[in-house]
C-alpha cells in the first residue's frame, strides 16, 4: 500500500446544509488533506462535472477523484445524476460513494445497478461520521489506485 502524494478533490452533492457542514468538519477532524467541493443538487453536480455555468473555470472546479452523492435532492436527484455520470465515457471512471439517509434495500440495489461504487447510510452522530470519513479516506486515497486524471487538477480531455 502506498499513500497518495497529491490532493484528491472530493465533490459532495447534498442539499442539506447541516450535512455538508458536518461532512466538512468530519473531513477536517479525520485529518484528510483532501479538498472538498459541494454542490446542492444533481443539476449542479452535472454542471460542475461538465464545467458549465459557474463551474467553467477549472481552478474553481477541479476534476474530482471521488464523488459523495446523496440520493434525495431537488431538481435532479442522485439516482438520475448517478445514471448520467456512469453512462458518460468521460466521467464514468470517477468513483461514486452514495452517502444518504436512506436504508432502503431498493435504493441500495438500484444504486449499485446504476454504477455506484459504494453505498453508505449517513451515520447519526458526528463521531460516527468522522469514522466514516476516515474509512473513506483510507480506502479511496491510500489503498485503491485511482485514475491519474482524478488526482490533482487534471481533467484529461475537455468535454461538453
Amino acid at each position: 500500500m502506498k499513500g497518495r502524494r497529491t490532493t484528491v478533490t472530493i465533490l459532495m452533492a447534498d442539499d442539506d446544509e447541516d450535512d455538508c457542514m458536518l461532512a466538512r468538519e468530519a473531513l477536517a477532524e479525520s485529518r484528510l488533506a483532501n479538498e472538498l467541493h459541494i454542490v446542492q443538487d444533481g443539476e449542479q453536480l452535472l454542471d460542475y462535472l461538465h464545467r458549465r455555468g459557474q463551474y467553467i473555470d477549472a481552478t474553481n472546479s477541479p476534476r474530482p477523484g471521488l464523488i459523495l452523492l446523496d440520493l434525495n435532492m431537488p431538481r435532479k436527484d442522485g439516482r438520475e445524476a448517478l445514471r448520467e455520470i456512469k453512462i458518460d465515457p468521460h466521467l464514468r471512471q470517477i468513483p461514486i460513494v452514495v452517502l444518504t439517509t436512506s436504508r432502503s434495500e431498493e435504493d441500495i440495489y438500484r444504486s449499485y445497478d446504476l454504477g455506484a461504487n459504494s453505498f453508505i447510510s449517513k451515520p447519526v452522530t458526528f463521531s460516527s461520521l468522522v469514522e466514516v470519513m476516515k474509512t473513506i479516506g483510507k480506502y479511496w486515497f491510500e489503498i485503491v489506485e485511482l485514475p491519474l486524471e482524478g488526482v490533482g487538477n487534471g481533467y484529461g480531455k475537455r468535454h461538453s
